[in-house]
């Protein structure tokens, strides 16, 4: 990503230097890095009140509920991890962080959820099939409140940054389901890539 980057700045200044619109391109470099920033600290304030969000129901106990109420599916989804506690626990608490919309704030349980399925491959360093589908749910991510999308379309000047929840469900959900047949389908049980 860094040699795209340094690549496609070094071609932008080259051929504002041919066609003599250098101060355009640098006004434009400047304007749009302001532009990114602003954007960020945007973000992270959303991602800082959602993550405390979580913490909270962490504490007292929304989460687990959560998780206890996705367990059934999951042991569906999931039906070699069955005994493995640790591993189900850890893919249950990102899901229900992402059900929550909280996007960044589930990237640690994401993390922690693929090690727990790291340690039951015996630390192959083939992906597995509980893997796969897992970074399948994790990409579709189906979000009850998708709460970055709503930040960045109330930045843009959306009256109703939430009027799109129903496609969003709709979506997200034909998402998971498909992604899930596929992992299924193209990736049976026990096969490693």
């Amino acid at each position: 990503m860094g040699k795209f980057f340094f690549w496609s700045v070094l071609v932008s200044v080259f051929f504002g230097i041919l066609s003599g619109k250098i101060a355009e391109v640098s006004a434009a470099a400047l304007e749009e890095s302001f532009h990114a920033a602003e954007l960020s600290f945007k973000l992270l304030g959303s991602l800082c009140f959602w993550s405390g969000i979580l913490e909270t129901a962490k504490q007292s106990g929304i989460v687990e509920k959560l998780c206890k109420i996705l367990k059934p599916f999951l042991t569906l989804v999931f039906p070699g991890l069955k005994k493995e506690e640790k591993a189900l626990g850890a893919i249950s608490m990102n899901v229900a962080a992402n059900l929550l919309g909280l996007g960044n704030a589930a990237t640690p349980l994401g993390i922690s959820a693929m090690k727990e399925l790291h340690k039951i491959s015996g630390f192959s360093s083939a992906a597995t099939a509980e893997m796969v589908c897992f970074v399948v749910i994790n990409t579709a991510s189906l979000q009850l409140l998708p709460t970055t999308i709503a930040t960045m379309r109330l930045e843009n000047g959306a009256e109703k940054p939430l009027d799109i929840l129903p496609a969003v469900w709709l979506v997200s959900a034909c998402s998971l389901v498909l992604g899930i047949m596929a992992a299924k389908i193209g990736f049976p049980k026990g096969e490693k890539e």
